[in-house]
């Protein structure tokens, strides 16, 4: 089938962290791509007390316009630099866009607005940035960023990537499939590894352990259940995986008894695999019908570094 373009939005503010997402571009997609980037940077607002009067001294006209100026050409110097290390990677120049534009509303929701207006398929943002006055991208701007955005996928970055496996968290929830649906479609066309996961959450996370101790077959019959309930959706995911355009040798399937704690064993999983990327729902269900966001996905996310992680709703 047709490698059909995908788009991204790559918020920069010259940090370094910040160019650390267009290394993570190019650990996926490498040099043969079918992939649209838009480079875009928010250029800072004045406080607002320098408007409220609606006169300013022309002295302190000019020194604002020259503020203004200044940022313009910071924000222009970054985005070309961004431009030119994509280039250098082999992406073609004109599938590398560049844009700045004033904050109106807020970082974190101008870079939300602006992206789903463009309908773009993903969002790839730095967990850190710096914090001065023409650069002022931070982790907590990322975070209201997955916030914000209701309909496009937010791709975190947090430090340096150095593999493209990616573990694609799989379970019975309308988000999970969702998930899969966004992998198979970002990731068609790639050479990158896809293993779809299942961890089995330990009975002891809902029947107190003294209890278990005196019906261990519980446990046994818990996992046997729980692992034939998960496999139909794993069928199903390597079915969306395969129509995507991806091969089967790129796909494995991999379900564990796990903890009373998904995020530990994901986190465990990834690390012990060398997974370079985490793929999940921005809610979905665990065992017995757990919501996922705000528990395990932002679990996951505060301890993922040296990985990035796909927030799909």
């Amino acid at each position: 089938m047709a490698d059909l373009q995908k788009m991204v939005v790559v918020p920069l503010d010259g940090s370094e962290n910040s160019m650390k997402s267009l290394d993570y571009l190019h650990v996926i997609y490498g040099g043969d791509h079918n992939i649209e980037v838009i480079l875009k940077h928010v250029l800072p607002s004045l406080p607002p007390v320098f408007l409220q009067d609606g006169v300013v001294p022309k002295q302190a006209a000019l020194k604002l316009k020259a503020l203004k100026n200044k940022s313009i050409r910071l924000a222009e110097r970054l985005l070309a630099e961004g431009k030119d290390f994509l280039v250098s990677k082999g992406f073609p120049e004109d599938q590398v866009k560049t844009v700045y534009r004033e904050k109106e509303a807020g970082i974190a929701r101008d870079i939300s607005a602006w992206a789903e207006s463009k309908r773009a398929d993903a969002v790839l943002i730095s967990t850190r940035g710096r914090s001065r006055l023409e650069t002022f991208f931070t982790g907590e701007v990322a975070g209201k960023v997955l916030d914000y955005c209701r309909l496009c996928p937010i791709w975190i970055v947090d430090g340096t990537v150095a593999s493209n496996k990616v573990l694609l968290t799989v379970d019975s929830s309308e988000y999970s499939l969702r998930a899969v649906d966004h992998a198979g479609f970002m990731l068609s066309g790639t050479n990158c590894q896809v293993t779809l996961f299942h961890s089995i959450r330990n009975l002891r996370g809902f029947i107190p352990q003294e209890v278990l101790e005196e019906a261990p077959e519980l446990e046994e019959l818990w996992q046997s259940k729980i692992g034939q309930e998960i496999a139909p959706y794993m069928k199903e995911a390597v079915a969306k995986l395969l129509e995507a355009g991806l091969l089967e040798s790129q796909i494995t399937t991999r379900v564990i008894n796990g903890s009373r704690n998904v995020a530990n064993d994901i986190l465990k999983e990834a690390r012990s695999g060398g997974y370079g990327t985490i793929v999940m729902g921005r809610r979905g269900l665990t065992g017995v019908r757990e919501l996922f966001m705000g528990s395990v996905s932002r679990k996951v996310l505060q301890d993922c570094r040296g990985m990035a992680v796909w927030v799909v709703p």
